[in-house]
């Protein structure tokens, strides 16, 4: 059956099954880098870059450049079930990976997996994902990269060149057929880009400090044997109970993170151990 694409409704986004070499200009060592490929319902713009892998955080920060370049957000988004994106697939459940929703929730856009085994869900990518293949991997086989950014700088100038090109069956390009119909479709972008967060379970031990990568965050001493949620950025480690947010470090990558309690007169629940005779609050021996 024919599918209709409304303006601004969805992008396709997956990753391409051949890969784009580079070189290491010190050892000479080859090593490959994932293609991303996004094409937008409506116009087909399409959009791809590399990345070393397709783990969490390249499959998000790939969203978040593709967001950038298109200037603005569609109502969906349709990603094949990867496991950076869809934590469970399903017919009719699946269960989306939790920082991939929050980066979601952050743009205000919908995520709908393509069903398993249903390839039409997804035909505009595929299709994508074959041009990517052929027109742009086709113009750089014989180039030579040094670097992920090299890679980068070169398939943009050929996505260029495809957007540019004229679609014979409709007579105009895709870049044209963006800027008409699809872009004042898209909603707005936010304020600031989606900064990356890993998001983990830990449960409290008893000198009332989680554990994250090797490195120890204090909490609420009364939350001892409880099982919390963290949220861990480049810069922060945050800890959650029950939706609520207890505790904020800066992050560590060496000894631990203690935060000591305030005055007693504020009667709140701190991130530090309870006072102890003959000891300062929140001292660590």
């Amino acid at each position: 059956m024919r599918q209709h694409h409304v303006a601004g409704d969805k992008a396709f986004v997956d990753y391409s099954g051949k890969k784009v070499s580079i070189v290491d200009r010190e050892t000479g060592e080859l090593r490959e880098a994932e293609i991303f490929v996004a094409v937008l319902g409506a116009s087909n713009l399409t959009y791809a870059e590399a990345t070393w892998t397709q783990a969490l955080p390249d499959w998000i920060g790939a969203h978040v450049r593709m967001f950038r370049v298109f200037g603005g957000v569609p109502r969906l988004l349709v990603p094949d079930n990867l496991k950076s994106g869809v934590r469970k697939a399903s017919f009719y459940d699946p269960e989306i990976n939790r920082s991939y929703g929050m980066m979601a929730a952050h743009y205000g856009v919908g995520v709908v997996p393509a069903r398993p085994y249903k390839p039409r869900d997804k035909a505009k990518v595929e299709a994508a994902v074959r041009l990517a293949q052929t027109y742009i991997l086709g113009r750089l086989r014989n180039q030579t990269f040094f670097s992920l950014a090299e890679a980068n700088q070169a398939i943009t100038a050929v996505l260029e060149r495809l957007n540019g090109k004229v679609m014979r069956r409709l007579g105009v390009s895709r870049q044209q057929l963006f800027e008409t119909v699809e872009r004042p479709a898209l909603s707005l972008l936010p304020a600031e880009d989606y900064e990356f967060a890993e998001w983990r379970l830990a449960r409290v031990s008893l000198d009332y400090h989680v554990e994250f990568d090797g490195f120890l965050y204090s909490v609420p001493y009364a939350l001892i044997r409880e099982q919390v949620d963290l949220r861990a950025t480049a810069r922060t480690i945050e800890a959650f109970h029950r939706g609520r947010r207890i505790a904020t470090h800066q992050r560590r990558y060496n000894g631990r993170s203690t935060i000591a309690p305030p005055a007693a007169s504020t009667g709140r629940c701190s991130s530090s151990s309870p006072p102890v005779t003959g000891s300062a609050p929140g001292t660590i021996s």
